[in-house]
């Protein structure tokens, strides 16, 4: 997956208009100038050969050098992809507490008042832009509320743990961008084993309440409930470009859009790649969770129950 992954990402890239060597020279710069910037950056090769080397140097770490920054990318990608990874895992914890409740909440009481008011709120965040949400919390909390900074740009190096003020609005917009979706995950979940025989039986022995979703509907909904928040974090750590922008957050988000900017092919092709693997290694991860929560592995009160129901 990742070499095909690779070849798509390094031949779309290569199709897009301009080049880097165009950006590196400027508007004014003569074509016999921009022919000698093509050479020096390898542009001037055939595609496939340069994909062949650039995909080997990729294997030893090597993903290039920037033509824009004129730094290994390499460098570029340690500096900011932990930067990222707090963003994206402190939105994710967010979001997993909150749809686990909210669609706890809402499965349990499918088609009643909560319900559809709970229902009625994720459609309506799933249906806002991203950059909406985000841009009404710097409006309401930053702006009017003067409660957090409207930008969370902290000195290059430092780390974001410094500067937790400065955190809350890009993990509030990312929270609230992927909520929706998450919540309607976990309420399908839930749904599909309420009315399940163990969880009648479960209701029959006088469960309810707080103790009759946390001990037996959460583990048969867990399963697919963490797939679905491995895919959300995948897409977070890859799509919180909008969010990293608008706060001028230091990630890899706002350093892609950079890169596409000036044409840095190089940046676009490693971050890129760098993004892909982490997000094949997050969905596998999920997987491998997810059948951790099979049948045979639930709470024994569960399979106590199943017993009792059969």
């Amino acid at each position: 997956m990742m070499l095909l992954l690779s070849a798509v990402l390094f031949f779309s890239t290569e199709a897009l208009p301009g080049d880097a060597a165009g950006a590196v020279a400027g508007a004014d710069a003569t074509e016999s100038e921009r022919a000698e910037i093509r050479k020096r950056l390898g542009l001037d090769e055939p595609a496939v050969a340069r994909y062949v080397t650039w995909l080997g140097d990729a294997l030893t770490g090597d993903l290039g050098r920037s033509s824009a920054a004129g730094r290994p990318v390499a460098e570029v990608l340690a500096s900011r992809f932990g930067n990222s990874v707090v963003l994206v895992g402190l939105a994710v914890a967010g979001i997993a507490v909150l749809a686990t409740v909210f669609g706890l909440v809402a499965g349990l009481r499918a088609g009643r008042p909560g319900d559809r008011l709970l229902s009625s709120m994720t459609v309506t965040l799933i249906a806002l832009p991203e950059f909406l949400l985000a841009t009404g919390l710097v409006v309401v909390l930053a702006h009017q509320g003067g409660l957090f900074p409207a930008v969370s740009m902290f000195p290059p190096g430092d780390s974001p743990w410094r500067h937790p003020d400065m955190l809350v609005l890009p993990v509030a917009g990312l929270v609230l961008g992927g909520l929706g979706v998450a919540t309607r995950l976990v309420r399908a979940a839930v749904v599909g084993v309420a009315g399940s025989p163990a969880i009648e039986q479960a209701r029959l022995d006088g469960e309810s309440g707080v103790r009759l979703a946390w001990s037996y509907v959460l583990p048969a909904a867990a399963a697919p409930g963490i797939q679905g928040l491995a895919v959300m974090a995948a897409g977070l750590l890859g799509g919180g470009l909008v969010v990293e922008t608008l706060f001028n957050y230091p990630g890899l988000g706002s350093e892609l859009a950079r890169a596409v900017t000036y044409r840095d092919a190089a940046m676009v092709q490693g971050l890129g790649l760098a993004l892909a693997g982490s997000a094949l290694l997050i969905l596998f991860v999920g997987d491998l969770l997810a059948g951790l929560l099979n049948v045979r592995s639930r709470p024994t009160s569960w399979r106590r129950t199943e017993r009792g129901a059969s």
